[in-house]
């Protein structure tokens, strides 16, 4: 069975998760190409992300010129498909905030999509996230294109899902992959009740190198160590965990790496220097996966202070690593983290809160540290192994092709 995987931005730092599902899948004897609207717009710094590059296919290879120029030229190739394909992008474009014009630029990328799965005799697309790129896949398949599917993660889908058109896009799709409990139960909101039957739970997962058995690291002495990791923007709150590691009443130091690069570097960097916590806060930027790992191992918790969330693979990774966790009682978060077992749930932007709470850590004895650790292992081992995820996908995609 050959698959398009199609998302906005592939090879991607946040998207390392995408990598590992494709590479799943093919492990499993399907034969998938990567496909995005564009490459990413921020340097790679994993390895494995350079070899995706040379394979994946873009339905932006040029500027606006070329994209009028190929896309036009695959539109005038599906005369008889057009019209349907247009009054659907006119509906999507009259509930969006981003207009008639990014809307035809939609159409063109789908008539793109529509001349490669044909080139690559694509059977199926399989787009990560409801957003943009959903959007593609569903003007594709109105030119004449492939069946599509997609994963839901938020937040993202559901801070616009009458905007971003979820129930249009899941009921032209075939299934749709819901990452948590909470996103299906978002999604049912918004969509036409005779459409739930499509929603499955598919998590994301880890490859089976980040199972090995947890090295206990904890310290026993001298400052908690804790890393953080995320994209360096407002929903990450990263500036409210600045505002509790100067609200902490103990006396026991605190050491804290922020892995991540994005916009509010600037701003987190004044605000380590407002509070004098220069030599106590260090902003990693991008690294790899290696890189993430070697911190993760010598860190004595993971913190996450999120405002919003899907159910993120960071966190994943860290409770893969014997690491409790310190995060934020947002979205499918509780779905993984159960408090005081495997880590601590705080409530989202109360820097009052998490300081407590980083008080409570600093002061948990390392034996038990080292029992949250191993449960967080083993909640994640549970239900978050990337070759069961795509082997539930597999199922998805084969029983989709069964379909007229």
């Amino acid at each position: 069975m050959n698959v398009g995987y199609l998302t906005t931005e592939y090879p991607a730092v946040s998207h390392t998760f995408i990598r590992r599902e494709i590479h799943a899948l093919e492990a499993l004897g399907l034969t998938v190409l990567p496909m995005a609207v564009r490459p990413s717009e921020h340097p790679l710094v994993e390895p494995a992300d350079f070899q995706e590059l040379k394979r994946t296919r873009y339905l932006l290879p040029g500027g606006t010129a070329e994209l009028l120029l190929n896309g036009g030229l695959c539109l005038a190739g599906r005369l008889s498909s057009v019209a349907g394909a247009v009054s659907v992008m006119r509906r999507l474009a009259a509930r969006s905030d981003r207009g008639l014009l990014r809307h035809v630029a939609y159409l063109l990328q789908a008539a793109r999509l529509t001349r490669l799965s044909r080139e690559h005799g694509l059977t199926h697309i399989h787009v990560h996230f409801g957003t943009n790129a959903a959007a593609v896949a569903l003007l594709a398949r109105r030119l004449g294109g492939p069946a599509y599917s997609f994963t839901v993660h938020g937040p993202d889908e559901f801070d616009a899902p009458i905007g971003l058109s979820l129930a249009d896009k899941v009921a032209s799709a075939r299934f749709v992959a819901c990452i948590s409990h909470y996103c299906k139960a978002q999604l049912r909101r918004w969509i036409d009740p005779a459409d739930w039957p499509k929603l499955h739970i598919v998590r994301c997962g880890l490859d089976p190198s980040w199972f090995e058995p947890p090295q206990p690291q904890v310290s026993t002495a001298g400052p908690l160590r804790l890393v953080t990791i995320g994209r360096l923007a407002p929903q990450k709150s990263f500036d409210v965990l600045i505002d509790a590691l100067a609200r902490r009443r103990m006396s026991r130091p605190l050491s804290l790496k922020i892995i991540g690069e994005g916009p509010l570097r600037p701003t987190l960097e004044r605000q380590i220097a407002a509070h004098n916590l220069q030599s106590a806060v260090a902003l990693l930027g991008a690294q790899p996966s290696s890189r993430i790992r070697d911190e993760l191992r010598s860190a004595d918790a993971f913190v996450l202070p999120s405002a919003a969330e899907g159910l993120p693979v960071v966190l994943m990774e860290a409770m893969a690593m014997g690491r409790p966790v310190v995060a934020t009682h947002v979205a499918a978060i509780p779905e993984l983290v159960t408090d005081r077992l495997n880590g601590w749930l705080v409530p989202t932007g109360d820097a009052d809160a998490l300081a407590a709470t980083l008080d409570q850590v600093a002061s948990t004895p390392a034996v038990r540290l080292d029992e949250m650790g191993r449960a967080a292992f083993d909640a994640v081992a549970r239900a978050h192994q990337v070759p069961a995820s795509a082997a539930a996908l597999a199922a998805l995609f084969r029983e989709a092709a069964t379909k007229a």
